[in-house]
């Protein structure tokens, strides 16, 4: 796991949201080795940690549920990673998992969570397991909630590198004052849809309907960054009417404002090239991005699709930060996404 904000100690979050029996689950914790010659994988073997859960080394995770693990006493740097071991003794049934991790995991039989060595683990994953999340506890000023599809998710970044936009933002943030800081909560997901539940596997319930667990619950939480609306307009069955999804937009906006939230909007960028794009399509692109810039209703404007669009075709990315399918930006597009970015709008607005 990738670390927006450092501590001394942090709170491992599991989830069995989508599993129809008990998630039964032991887990560690560690740094990766830095020794010369260490593999990606490798454990630090002096910060290797046992989990607990109510003081007890295996948890069964309810159905339909999440869980917080006790505090666990381990420094992480801002910005470093933490390997995480989960053991699942026998069948799971429906895994609860996160499809588009854009970083490499490790897979092997029997319980290898003391294990320090990834020569342990035979298989390779770019998912994430039954894995909600990590607190950190620390001095900034709340947490950004990142809520939106693939381009918050990463997709046509590089995987292990770390290049999703809310990833080289929360690098810009750490220059900032220790109480106006904030640690940065990934809530994409690759495929999913402001009011649509998903239309393929692992792209999750509807915007509207995750936002409870995935945003307005989460530890610390300040301010929520929205990007997401395109797949409502591209994917089948396509949304026509840029009316619905501002009517989405209004209760995201009502219910985060109802809990005290501020809500940052991002417009939608351009996708021609991409096989699903008509002419009609982007008119409905078009009429959002106006209301989002125009409306006054956001707390904030994000203007992304002004940072990635062809100056020359405005329909489309522009080339050095298009990944090259025409909807998902590259690493220097995400790069360009972070650094357009007033870091004083999203900063806890109570510092």
């Amino acid at each position: 796991m990738h670390v927006s904000v450092g501590g001394q100690v942090v709170r491992l979050r599991l989830t069995n949201v989508h599993g129809t029996r008990p998630l039964v689950v032991t887990a560690t914790l560690a740094r990766p080795s830095t020794r010369a010659g260490a593999a990606a994988g490798d454990v630090d073997p002096g910060t290797l940690v046992p989990v607990t859960f109510a003081g007890s080394r295996q948890v069964a995770v309810p159905v339909g549920a999440e869980l917080a693990s006790d505090p666990v006493a381990l420094a992480v740097p801002d910005g470093g990673d933490l390997l995480v071991s989960l053991h699942v003794p026998g069948p799971t049934g429906p895994a609860t998992y996160h499809g588009a991790a854009h970083t490499t995991g490790f897979v092997a039989d029997g319980d290898q969570t003391s294990a320090v060595s990834v020569a342990a683990f035979p298989r390779r994953t770019t998912s994430f397991w039954f894995l909600d999340g990590l607190d950190v506890r620390s001095r900034v000023g709340g947490s950004v909630v990142f809520l939106g599809d693939s381009i918050t998710d990463g997709s046509g970044s590089t995987t292990d590198a770390d290049h999703r936009w809310p990833d080289l933002l929360a690098d810009r943030a750490r220059s900032l004052p220790t109480p106006q800081r904030f640690g940065v909560l990934n809530a994409g997901i690759g495929g999913n849809r402001v009011l649509r539940d998903a239309a393929g596997p692992g792209q999750g319930p509807k915007a509207l309907d995750r936002l409870n667990r995935d945003v307005l619950t989460q530890t610390g939480v300040r301010t929520v960054v929205l990007l997401e609306g395109i797949n409502d307009i591209q994917q089948d069955p396509s949304e026509h009417d840029p009316r619905a999804i501002i009517d989405g937009y209004r209760q995201v906006l009502e219910r985060s404002h109802a809990r005290g939230l501020r809500v940052v909007v991002g417009t939608l960028a351009p996708f021609e090239g991409w096989p699903r794009w008509t002419p009609e399509r982007e008119q409905v692109r078009v009429a959002v991005n106006a209301w989002i810039r125009t409306s006054g209703e956001p707390d904030a404007v994000l203007d992304l699709d002004a940072v990635l669009r062809d100056p020359d075709r405005p329909t489309r990315l522009r080339a050095g930060y298009d990944s090259g399918d025409h909807l998902h930006p590259s690493d220097a597009g995400y790069a360009a996404m972070a650094a357009s970015v007033d870091l004083r709008l999203l900063r806890n607005p109570g510092r």
